[in-house]
């Protein structure tokens, strides 16, 4: 017999907007580059994480992401470090920092290949990010798809929450490459809370889609 899991609060960042909880919360159109937009984003909540400088785009986008969903709900304060699962997905994989790995190592008379690059050069970093930030060891799990696969993303987390193995997922996509990000990231408990939508392809989907 299936349990209904619930959608607990939900974050979004993408064309120059960062939603939370389905509605518009911040906007900046005027960011030259997505790099110069996600730093404003770190400036407009008044974020403190000297590491966030130190991180490549893809986890600036994510560790963004996640601390505004996790301000939003304080997953943290209600479940033990374990009992916290990160799911994520995006289709460009690691690609950003692995081309400007490539270049590095590329040129035979300049050749520098450099380890604080190197280390980003595989996607589930940013679940490291998230982890090691928030304090998570619960199960985690990286995937690669075409697009966002809000069937496979609710069924995965859905058995997860229904077989005991987590009390709560972090789930979602982050993709960024080439100037191009979209992340969204939500919670999905057992608890009805928050938000209080029902973890299904539809509802996934809707809030995803969500255009503010």
């Amino acid at each position: 017999m299936s349990t209904t899991n619930y959608i607990t609060a939900v974050c979004s960042v993408k064309n120059g907007n960062v939603g939370i909880n389905n509605k518009a919360d911040f906007t900046n159109s005027s960011a030259a580059s997505s790099v110069d937009f996600l730093k404003s984003v770190y400036t407009h909540y008044q974020l403190s994480y000297p590491k966030f400088y130190k991180m490549d785009s893809l986890c600036k986008l994510a560790f963004l992401t996640s601390e505004l969903l996790l301000k939003t709900n304080k997953i943290t304060d209600t479940y033990t470090a374990e009992d916290i699962a990160i799911i994520t997905s995006n289709c460009s994989s690691s690609l950003e920092i692995d081309t400007e790995h490539q270049k590095a190592i590329s040129n035979k008379e300049n050749y520098f290949p450099s380890p604080a690059v190197f280390v980003y050069t595989l996607p589930n970093i940013l679940i490291g990010e998230i982890a090691i930030r928030n304090k998570i060891k619960g199960e985690n799990s990286f995937f690669i798809f075409n697009k966002f696969d809000a069937d496979f993303m609710c069924n995965y987390t859905n058995s997860l929450l229904n077989t005991n193995k987590t009390k709560c997922c972090i789930a979602g996509w982050v993709d960024f490459y080439e100037n191009k990000y979209e992340a969204f990231l939500c919670t999905i408990e057992k608890t009805k809370q928050g938000l209080c939508i029902e973890n299904n392809e539809e509802q996934l989907n809707k809030l995803y889609t969500n255009n503010y």
